[in-house]
């Protein structure tokens, strides 16, 4: 038997020559500094359909990465409340939660200056230095301390700021106004003071009366020694306001006085 004759391997099938934009290189840049053109000549070169795919993916990414908004920027009154919501936020309780300390009395308390402070706040600072006492009173005699007076204001401190208190017995006394009333000058004073009565009109002097002279006796000539005053008539006693005119008076004179009665113008 003859041995069958040699086969040949058929040919590779022809492929069209590449252009120089269908080169790699050329491609790879363009996907990279100028996507859109970069796809367009990845499909138009002699790639395998996968790697076009992913070459066309991977250039649209990085296309649109610069395109894409920036996330908004909490500014400072925005990120100040969340802080502040954060820091106020309730912690979870712990297993063995410690007990808040209680005030003790301090070994050597020494008064504070209480003096416009409410009457509550006052105790309680006295009563966590000393543990004693703080007694309060009315800053006006006039006015009645209620029972609840906590929110009432100190006015006067009997005891000094500064001073040493000895604890457990000591017992400052303050003195109280009502909130929206000033405090007196002085404690113990009146908050409405007694109407004053008006003192009583002052008398006018009583009116002296001018000394007179004593009329000089009639000594039958008509006239009187009452100085230099005379009237001619009645009508000028009466023009004067003298009549009727009295023997003695000044002016008086016996033509006046014609019975002789010793009232002259009479009528």
């Amino acid at each position: 038997m003859y041995p069958p004759p040699h086969t040949y391997a058929s040919p590779p099938p022809h492929r069209p020559p590449r252009r120089w934009w269908q080169h790699p290189a050329t491609v790879i840049t363009a996907l990279v500094l100028l996507p859109p053109a970069g796809i367009a000549l990845a499909w138009t070169s002699q790639w395998k359909r996968s790697q076009k795919i992913l070459a066309t993916v991977l250039s649209g990414v990085w296309f649109l990465i610069p395109l894409l908004p920036d996330p908004p920027k909490q500014t400072g009154t925005e990120a100040a409340p969340q802080a502040a919501a954060a820091a106020s936020a309730p912690s979870a309780p712990s297993s063995s939660p410690t007990p808040a300390p209680t005030p003790t009395p301090s070994a050597a308390p020494q008064m504070p200056s209480t003096v416009g402070w409410p009457y509550a706040q006052a105790e309680k600072a006295v009563a966590d230095l000393t543990g004693g006492e703080l007694k309060a009173l009315s800053a006006y005699d006039d006015v009645t301390l209620p029972t609840d007076h906590g929110s009432w204001l100190v006015c006067f401190q009997d005891v000094a700021a500064g001073t040493a208190l000895v604890p457990q017995s000591a017992a400052p006394v303050v003195h109280l106004a009502a909130p929206g009333t000033g405090c007196p000058a002085a404690p113990g004073t009146n908050l409405r003071p007694e109407p004053v009565a008006p003192a009583p009109p002052t008398p006018a002097p009583a009116r002296t009366a001018a000394p007179t002279s004593a009329p000089a006796p009639d000594d039958g000539t008509g006239s009187s020694g009452g100085g230099s005053i005379s009237y001619r008539n009645c009508a000028a006693v009466r023009a004067a306001g003298a009549a009727p005119i009295h023997r003695g008076e000044p002016g008086y004179g016996r033509h006046l006085d014609r019975d002789g009665d010793g009232v002259g113008c009479e009528s």
